[in-house]
């Protein structure tokens, strides 16, 4: 259990702290059980009571790193069940499942998914190489997946076969997903000594969590849990049952990131194996293994993703900029609207169905909704004119006719004002009424 104040106080020095300026450093113990001061902070701490309290002090569900250099990712550190609670820190990872037969063309399908959504690049993180018994067609599909330049696992649970594809790939960092309750010895040995993370499974929740107190043992503590089962209900209770048990109950134990294989749960079956991934991605996968992933399944995950495990007080936002939609060119009207990112997505999406050219505006509204923008001062007849100033728009578009959201038509005088020799067009109050208020428009 994660200590109070008071308890860490007990173990801090009784000298004058610069760091907090009280005598009996209690303001130093208060800020550190806030999680707003590092113990690392406190120049007087001994060794012994910074490895106390570091490992009291942590949060209860791990922290990990896989992978290494650019390809480098971040797990668990949660804190909380529920995103209402607290920011999530890690985001789940998608994995494409690959073995001998079907290597080639998954490692192909998963490189076409990459793009940018709101600043943030969408993509296949990492390469789950499924060992099918097979050691030399396991180490070439080992080293067909190092080529495609993504993180490793190697679902692997023969001791040979791990040694020999840890001696391919180790530098990279990839996650051991081979611990049993039969084995965990040998394997534990091989990911100590490569440096990599330990995946654990079992043939239940009972046994997964023996092998990792018998780990523990051990001394590993860089461990992954493979809560995958037969069937979904089983598979989701364990995710569930072991987040609870690491937040709610505080046992470590408990709390180590999880490993969810819906390729293994809904075979050859995308559409299911998409509705499954939404599922652990709210609750509670660190790294979901799919059979494949193609652009109709990324598009939903990702943005799911993405809204959950986006600081729900930080707006997401797009860059400011010229969108021309539908391939508008320098003779097409302008529209413009605020940065917030649902606002930009739902407009963009009335004007591309709309199938009209048309180059879309986008200045820094602070992330905020056109009415809050407004109110706020960010949206304004000098904001826009002064976005369209700073990025040479009338240099880049000739057309000088801009519609502007219904719900600030008030704003049309002073943007004529401000843009003298534009024509200034008030757009209907909600963006469904795009398509038709464009095919009617007349300039």
């Amino acid at each position: 259990m994660a200590l109070k104040g008071l308890d860490i106080f007990k173990l801090t020095p009784k000298t004058n702290c610069k760091e907090c300026g009280n005598p009996t450093c209690m303001a130093f113990a208060m800020k550190v059980a806030q999680g707003s001061v590092t113990l690392d902070k406190c120049p007087h701490m001994s060794p012994e009571a910074l490895a106390q309290l570091g490992e009291a002090t942590a949060p209860p569900m791990k922290a990990l790193t896989i992978g290494a250099g650019d390809k480098a990712y971040n797990l668990g550190g949660e804190t909380v069940l529920f995103r209402h609670d607290k920011t999530f820190v890690s985001k789940p990872l998608v994995a494409v499942t690959v073995c001998p037969s079907s290597a080639d063309a998954r490692i192909d399908e998963l490189k076409k998914v990459d793009y940018e959504r709101i600043s943030e690049r969408m993509y296949v993180e990492l390469i789950n190489v499924e060992y099918s018994g097979d050691k030399a067609a396991f180490l070439e599909t080992v080293k067909k997946a190092q080529g495609a330049g993504r993180t490793l696992i190697l679902e692997v649970k023969d001791v040979e076969a791990a040694r020999s594809a840890l001696e391919i790939c180790k530098a990279e960092k990839p996650v051991l997903n081979g611990a049993n309750e039969s084995n965990y010895k040998e394997m534990n040995a091989l990911a100590v000594e490569a440096g990599v993370v330990l995946g654990v499974s079992g043939a239940n929740l009972d046994a997964m969590y023996d092998t990792i107190k018998a780990l523990e043992a051990l001394g590993n503590k860089n461990l992954i849990i493979d809560v995958s089962a037969s069937t979904v209900k089983e598979t989701f209770a364990n995710a569930v049952r072991l987040r609870r048990a690491a937040l709610k109950d505080a046992d470590r134990s408990a709390g180590y990131p999880s490993i969810v294989n819906i390729a293994k749960l809904a075979p050859e079956n995308s559409a299911m194996q998409t509705a499954l991934a939404a599922l652990f991605i709210m609750k509670y996968g660190s790294v979901i293994i799919m059979g494949g992933m193609s652009y109709a399944q990324a598009l939903p995950l990702y943005g799911l993703r993405q809204n959950i495990y986006t600081d729900p007080q930080k707006p997401m936002k797009v860059e400011p900029g010229i969108y021309p939609i539908n391939g508008a060119g320098e003779n097409d009207i302008c529209a413009t609207t605020v940065d917030f990112a649902l606002t930009y997505f739902i407009v963009a999406g009335e004007l591309e169905r709309s199938g009209m050219p048309v180059n879309l505006l986008i200045s820094d509204a602070g992330g905020y909704s056109v009415l809050t923008a407004w109110a706020a001062g960010k949206l304004s007849a000098s904001s826009i004119a002064k976005f369209v100033k700073e990025n040479n728009v009338e240099e880049k578009i000739k057309n000088r006719a801009l519609i502007i959201p219904g719900k600030v038509a008030v704003l049309k005088g002073e943007m004529e004002e401000s843009l003298p020799g534009w024509k200034i067009i008030v757009a209907p109050g909600e963006a469904v009424g795009l398509i038709k208020f464009l095919k009617e428009l007349k300039v």
